[in-house]
């Protein structure tokens, strides 16, 4: 069972990884809006969703005017991000508990889930190794996105 220091720090790495990762929306916002990268930090910065942002940078790379190299290397690394929002989005809006020894750990979801005659709420999962490992591996591919998201910034010259 994961230690609550442990389940912070690697929450906080996912976190940091994450925001470190969508901020490189901004050279491709740039690169296919045609613009600079303080224009593109404004319309990044304007708009307030990951999924805003994404949606964004998905509908520049499908205008006609983007070569489709560039649209697939765009839409690839973006589908990509978009999967490992579901993860990352579960453990920034949660509420954590764990035993009076911070052995034992659980999230509880503050999702409200409405149907024609019920509320629920708070689906209530354990935090354990294997939660753990499924964080570890969000974390790997963030990286790897990371990358690809630099990689189409030098291959298709946008602005750093």
């Amino acid at each position: 069972m994961p230690r609550f220091k442990d389940v912070l720090l690697l929450v906080g790495q996912l976190n940091y990884t994450w925001t470190n990762t969508e901020s490189l929306l901004i050279h491709i916002i740039a690169g296919l809006a045609g613009t600079d990268k303080e224009t593109a930090i404004v319309i990044f910065l304007t708009l307030n969703t990951p999924r805003a942002r994404m949606d964004l940078v998905e509908r520049l790379a499908k205008l006609t005017k983007t070569p489709q190299a560039c649209r697939a290397d765009v839409l690839d690394a973006t589908r990509r991000l978009g999967e490992q929002a579901k993860l990352r989005n579960k453990y920034n809006h949660c509420i954590y508990s764990f035993d009076a020894d911070g052995e034992s750990g659980l999230t509880q979801s503050m999702r409200i889930f409405e149907s024609r005659d019920a509320v629920k709420y708070g689906k209530v999962e354990a935090l354990d190794d294997v939660e753990l490992a499924r964080i570890q591996d969000c974390i790997k591919t963030l990286i790897a996105i990371n990358r690809a998201f630099w990689q189409i910034t030098d291959r298709y010259g946008f602005p750093k």
